[in-house]
C-alpha cells in the first residue's frame, strides 16, 4: 500500500496525480481535511532522515511568521509542520519503505518507478 499526503488545491500535487495515472493501490490523503498525526510525522522523518527535510519554506506563513530570520531545530520543524499543514512540503508520497517528497522531476520518477513495481 502505498500512501501520498498532499493538498488537494495544490497545482503541483494535482499535476503529478495526473502524471501517475490510475493507483488503485495509493491512499491520497488531503492534509487540510486530514490533520497528520505525530506517529505520521515521526514515521516520515524516520525515512526521510529529518523533520527538515519535510518542511517547505515556501510555504505564505515562513516568511510572515519570521522564520526566515530564526535558526529553526528539528524540535521545531516537527511542531510547526503539526501546527500547520501548509508548512509540510508537498507532496509526501510513502511506498513501502521509500520516502518521495516534493514536486522535483527526479523525485516524480523515483516515486513512479517505485509505484510501477
Amino acid at each position: 500500500m502505498a500512501k501520498m499526503y498532499q493538498l488537494s488545491t495544490c497545482s503541483s500535487c494535482k499535476r503529478i496525480l495526473g502524471e501517475l495515472g490510475e493507483q488503485p493501490a495509493l491512499e491520497v490523503v488531503n492534509i487540510k481535511t486530514e490533520a497528520i498525526t505525530e506517529e505520521q510525522l515521526d514515521h516520515m522523518a524516520k525515512l526521510a532522515g529529518s523533520y527538515e527535510k519535510l518542511f517547505s519554506r515556501h510555504a505564505r506563513k515562513y516568511r510572515a511568521q519570521g522564520l526566515n530570520k530564526k535558526e529553526l531545530t528539528e524540535d521545531d520543524y516537527r511542531r510547526l509542520i503539526l501546527e500547520e499543514y501548509t508548512f509540510l512540503k508537498r507532496p509526501v508520497t510513502i511506498v513501502g519503505d521509500q520516502i518521495f517528497i516534493g514536486k522535483q522531476e527526479k523525485a516524480v520518477e523515483a516515486l513512479k518507478a517505485a509505484l510501477a513495481e
